[in-house]
């Protein structure tokens, strides 16, 4: 297993499937566009675990540094996603091991994620992987 970078746009549609599969309120025709821009204006990555015969991305996370009073400098993983044909295999925690080791030469002390409650499995994953929970997490839409 090989995380890789996705840099081009080439590269961020390998992951078409799998991003598509895990963010259903992306369309097909922009999100490349939008993840283009998220990387060129909030330093957005995209790595990805590809399949064995490397036609396709079958793992994911995105991330980007932030700062905030309440933290300083973290890793904020916006998305964590492993196709269902691949689970178990240890790709999200491969993806998780390799953002904790950029944060750990980046000199950034923490990472961050937020997880839906019903997640149980990807909840044992964060624990087991030395994540705690920190907080409730707020929402508002804005109409």
């Amino acid at each position: 297993m090989e995380v890789k970078e996705a840099k081009t746009r080439a590269d961020i549609e390998f992951c078409k499937e799998v991003i598509l599969q895990f963010r259903t309120n992306l369309k097909e025709d922009n999100y490349v566009d939008q993840i283009i821009e998220m990387m060129n204006e909030e330093g957005f990555k995209l790595h990805y675990i590809p399949n064995d015969t490397n036609t396709k991305a079958v793992a994911f996370i995105g991330y980007r540094p932030l700062q905030m009073l309440r933290t300083g400098k973290i890793i904020y993983i916006d998305d964590l996603f492993t196709s269902s044909e691949c689970r178990s295999k240890g790709f999200a925690g491969l993806l998780l091991d390799h953002v904790t080791k950029e944060a750990e030469t980046t000199g950034i002390q923490s990472v961050h994620l937020d997880s839906g409650y019903m997640l149980h499995d990807a909840h044992r994953l964060y624990l087991n992987k030395g994540y705690f929970l920190a907080c409730n997490h707020f929402a508002k839409k804005i109409s």
